[in-house]
């Protein structure tokens, strides 16, 4: 018989994470306009003369086609993580709550994961994310914006609201226990609100977490995150005695916020958060592994 532990949601970044990819680069690069004009507009939100919002509903719109056209384009380019189905399916069998949680569209990630996953399977996975609708007449994409603000999508909100409603629906005043599992510094504002943290290796979210003495768990591939929650699960049957009932101290648990205090966070997080802002709304400009100077001058940058 399977020893129940507490109730455990997971919530994953989707570009850069699940897929290796950003999706919406994909389309607006190949579909939309372009690189080039992309790579701009990434220069006005890190120069914080756009927002985020902005600059995203300018992409987007450059899109003039269905929302199913898009997606012979990005099977072609998009690479999933090889072991992120079975940790999926292993959510599935552990009755784990597993949600995406993006900054982009909705519409694109539903039909991402259904290519990649299946309809059946893809229905066990919530998407956190923006919506989206098509302008009539010549197929523009509009965003949806889940929330009033710079970035449309306050993901350390939609983390907070899942908790509350995990701790109405559980017994027993069990605690939720929150897994977050990301790979840039655009993550920390959802990731601040979980009780465990995955960092990708080599990525900006890890290096931040090294160069601050943030806690964390490294990860390669979503079997080592299998693995590791394995290991969380097992440790919360042996404290709780198979009850099912949360252990009054878990160390793997709520470990992000032990360190979390102004007094632990760099001052630009606890102080000028618009400043952290202008560094975590563009996610590619943190998540790419950083290369090393050139040895000589004969060498590229």
């Amino acid at each position: 018989m399977t020893i129940p532990t507490r109730k455990i949601i997971c919530f994953s970044d989707f570009d850069g994470t699940i897929f290796r990819q950003d999706s919406g680069h994909v389309l607006v690069d190949n579909l939309g306009c372009g690189s080039k004009h992309r790579a701009l507009l990434e220069k006005q939100i890190k120069s914080g003369e756009r927002s985020f919002r902005d600059v995203s509903e300018e992409m987007w719109g450059s899109l003039h086609i269905p929302f199913e056209d898009g997606f012979e384009v990005m099977e072609e380019n998009l690479e999933i993580d090889p072991y992120f189905q079975e940790f999926h399916q292993f959510c599935i069998a552990n009755n784990i709550v597993f949600n995406v949680i993006s900054a982009g569209l909705k519409p694109v990630l539903k039909s991402v994961l259904e290519t990649y996953l299946g309809d059946e399977e893809s229905l066990h996975i919530q998407i956190v994310a923006n919506d989206a609708e098509l302008q009539p007449g010549n197929n523009q994409w509009k965003p949806i914006w889940r929330h009033n603000n710079e970035m449309g999508h306050d993901k350390a909100l939609s983390v907070n609201e899942a908790r509350d409603q995990a701790k109405i629906e559980c017994v027993d005043g069990e605690i939720p226990l929150i897994i977050f599992i990301g790979d840039g510094v655009s993550d920390l504002p959802a990731a601040r609100e979980a009780d465990v943290l995955f960092a990708k290796k080599g990525l900006r979210l890890e290096e931040y977490c090294i160069e601050n003495k943030i806690s964390y768990i490294p990860f390669e591939t979503f079997a080592d995150i299998k693995k590791e929650v394995q290991a969380l699960m097992k440790e919360d049957q042996e404290k709780t005695g198979g009850l099912g009932r949360p252990a009054r101290f878990n160390p793997r648990a709520n470990m992000w916020r032990s360190v979390s205090s102004k007094q632990a966070v760099p001052r630009f997080v606890a102080a000028t958060p618009s400043k952290e802002e202008k560094m975590l709304f563009w996610p590619d400009s943190f998540s790419e592994y950083k290369q090393k100077a050139p040895l000589t001058e004969d060498v590229p940058a």
